[in-house]
């Protein structure tokens, strides 16, 4: 759901990405006919993306968030094919095997959705996904030096 990284700040703890919903898709054959929006699921899903790049990043890739609890969704408007979206996260916590996140997405300038969600924070379990992680970290544009501990 992510296509790019605008900017990560470590210090404020804060990522913003841009995702592009795509022009055509299969979700949209049945959410609606004659009218497609984008579920509200994938919205969470992009706003859970956006926070475990986040998350990923603070710990420089040395455990892998899995979302564990979402609270308080709120989709505030309607988002179609093509629109460009503006993700948002910001790091609430960080310990104890979890970690916080408040996430928002925009569109057109408009807050479209927002959530707060929990993430488990474990070992990497494998290296396969450790790897795959890197390779689209670098493709969506995650700074070179927050891929590695210092």
């Amino acid at each position: 759901m992510v296509d790019r990284i605008v900017s990560l700040d470590l210090a404020a703890r804060e990522i913003c990405a841009d995702c592009l919903v795509p022009d055509a898709s299969p979700i949209f054959d049945g959410h609606f006919p004659g009218y497609p929006i984008l579920p509200g699921v994938l919205m969470i899903e992009t706003m859970a993306q956006t926070g475990g790049w986040l998350v990923l990043a603070t710990l420089r890739f040395s455990h892998m968030p899995f979302l564990a609890q979402v609270k308080e969704a709120k989709m505030r408007n309607f988002v179609g094919p093509g629109e460009a979206l503006r993700a948002e996260a910001e790091l609430l916590h960080d310990g104890s095997g979890y970690a916080v996140v408040k996430g928002r997405i925009m569109a057109q300038g408009k807050r479209v959705a927002d959530a707060e969600m929990v993430y488990r924070v474990v070992a990497f379990p494998n290296e396969m996904l450790r790897a795959q992680m890197f390779a689209t970290a670098r493709r969506i544009g995650v700074p070179e030096n927050l891929l590695h501990a210092d």
